[in-house]
């Protein structure tokens, strides 16, 4: 039987920080990545995402079956990443796809009480995306980014206004990607319903003498997840792409 009104409830409450969290960026830094979540979670983001490119499937699913009840406690919806068959088995609340992954109509198939969120890069896709009712249609890259190996060409903060204006239209949450840093997020607030951010939620990597216990490093964490997720508290009375 279709879930609409659940689905329906995690699009309206798109909004603010979505947090994802990178297993081979943690790694790299020896950080937990559920006490990582934990810290984040904290915050009360718009969502959490588990990204595991490079991780076994066994891994992936037993971290997935971990994050769901820690999500679900303060209410935040937990997305997978590329695989809506893991969303569903884990108790994710939505799966997130990109242009190569399962098409929207097919996870819907799968999985229909499955919240679905889109990567779109061209104003094509994000058409596409709307037509077929996405939960969230995330867009980008905003700014240069360093996490994909073959980023999609950068479409900048004009592009982003005139993205979620359409979205908007179509009452889907647009959801910002690609090289989003703390500084950079103020700029675009009234750009986009939620900002996906990754290596900003960390503090830079010590060097040298520096010292830093990993609580301190947590603390951070928790730290510019609720900066981040306070910049949507308010929107600005006007905004334009200038």
């Amino acid at each position: 039987m279709t879930d609409w009104p659940r689905v329906d409830y995690f699009r309206a409450s798109m909004r603010g920080l979505y947090a994802i969290v990178d297993l081979a960026l943690l790694q790299a830094r020896h950080i937990d990545p559920v006490a990582f979540s934990e810290a984040i979670l904290s915050a009360r983001p718009a969502a959490l995402q588990l990204r595991a490119k490079g991780a076994s499937p066994r891994d992936t699913l037993a971290l997935l079956r971990t994050l769901a009840p820690m999500c679900h406690r303060v209410s935040v919806p937990l997305v997978a990443n590329d695989r809506p068959d893991w969303a569903l088995f884990t108790g994710c609340d939505m799966v997130h796809v990109g242009q190569t992954d399962m098409p929207i109509d097919r996870v819907r198939r799968l999985a229909p009480g499955l919240g679905v969120g889109v990567s779109t890069h061209t104003t094509a896709e994000l058409e596409a995306a709307i037509q077929a009712r996405a939960s969230y249609v995330a867009f980008g890259p905003i700014f240069e980014t360093l996490t994909k190996e073959k980023p999609d060409p950068i479409v900048g903060v004009a592009g982003l206004y005139r993205a979620r204006a359409r979205a908007a239209l179509a009452c889907i949450p647009l959801v910002a990607i690609g090289g989003i840093t703390r500084e950079r997020a103020r700029a675009i607030v009234g750009a986009a319903d939620a900002i996906a951010v990754i290596g900003a939620l960390l503090p830079p990597a010590t060097t040298g003498d520096e010292e830093r216990t990993m609580s301190d490093v947590l603390s951070e964490v928790a730290g510019r997840a609720r900066e981040l997720s306070a910049l949507f508290a308010i929107e600005p009375a006007s905004a334009g792409a200038g």
